[in-house]
């Protein structure tokens, strides 16, 4: 993950947006830090995939304020249209067109004059490994290769800030995991701001240095991966102890703690935040009780996922508008 800017590449405030009578979005309020990856996450219906449409001028707000990279969503959408790229769930990579012909296709839409458009093409399939499938029909590749094509169409314009909606899905794991890195250097080597929707929690974990979770079209949580896992009771410590005598000395210390005398060890129901383990310690510490091996465990974002919002994650069902 990168570290965060202080400067913000998409605000959000006050975002209201129906579909008749049905309330999509009701009061988004976003801050995304440049050159991080922010993802939003939700349940089927949640709203995210209405934010992206919204914020990459696809459709109109209802109301609220709106700015992608110092750029008014309603008032000035040329001016974000030319600082943004989208990379869809689904792709949008021309079949009938080889990989070279869709990055310089895309070149022409971007108005990149011809020597320009195929130094391009040529560093962008360098950059994503596609150099020996450039010239042929992207009917021909695998998905893997697909995704990756597909975002590089989206780097020819060099945008500051790209929405990235369910990039991975359908991907094997070895796939997935040559986008994650893709993703991390577009982030470290250019200051690029990504915009994230996915229905893996461990995509989240692993790139997003911030993570909001939408449901029923309100926030209804936000922060670091681990300051969600924090919020959701169920952590522990679990400690281990040299023998009987020490584990049965820290089971008087911490009497809500959970014994295994096979094993030696007792976990210490917690947060696994930095204060609350400094206190396990220094209370074993004075009473004079030796730990071989401690170890935090704290709930993963599906856990989190779910007691926010009562759902298991999957894709987003949202209807086109």
């Amino acid at each position: 993950m990168t570290v965060t800017s202080a400067r913000s590449a998409i605000t959000v405030t006050g975002l209201h947006k129906s579909f008749g009578e049905h309330v999509v979005l009701d009061g988004l309020e976003l801050d995304v830090a440049e050159s991080t990856v922010f993802a939003l996450l939700g349940p089927n219906g949640a709203g995210k995939t209405t934010a992206v449409r919204i914020l990459s001028t696809l459709i109109s707000p209802d109301r609220g304020q709106l700015s992608v990279a110092g750029h008014d969503v309603v008032a000035d959408p040329a001016g974000v249209r030319a600082a943004i790229g989208v990379t869809g769930q689904f792709s949008a990579v021309d079949n009938l067109l080889t990989g070279r012909e869709n990055l310089q296709l895309m070149a022409d839409l971007n108005h990149l004059p011809t020597p320009a458009g195929r130094r391009r093409a040529a560093e962008l399939l360098a950059k994503f490994d596609l150099v020996q499938a450039a010239d042929k029909l992207a009917a021909t590749y695998s998905g893997g290769m697909r995704r990756r094509l597909d975002l590089a169409m989206t780097l020819v314009g060099s945008p500051r800030v790209i929405f990235l909606d369910e990039p991975t899905t359908g991907l094997d794991p070895r796939s997935r995991h040559t986008m994650w890195e893709i993703i991390r250097e577009l982030v470290a080597e250019q200051g690029v701001t990504l915009f994230l929707t996915t229905q893996y929690l461990e995509e989240a974990d692993q790139l997003a240095d911030r993570i909001a979770v939408l449901d029923h079209g309100r926030l209804v949580a936000e922060g670091t991966a681990e300051e969600l896992k924090r919020r959701i009771p169920g952590g522990f410590v679990q400690l281990r102890f040299p023998s009987q005598y020490q584990l049965a000395a820290a089971e008087r210390i911490f009497p809500a703690g959970t014994p295994d005398p096979q094993s030696l060890t007792l976990q210490v129901p917690g947060d696994g935040s930095v204060l609350e383990l400094r206190a396990v310690l220094d209370r074993l510490d004075s009473n004079r009780v030796e730990v071989d091996r401690l170890t935090v465990h704290t709930p993963d974002l599906d856990d989190v996922f779910f007691a926010l919002t009562g759902h298991a994650a999957d894709a987003d069902k949202e209807p086109a508008r």
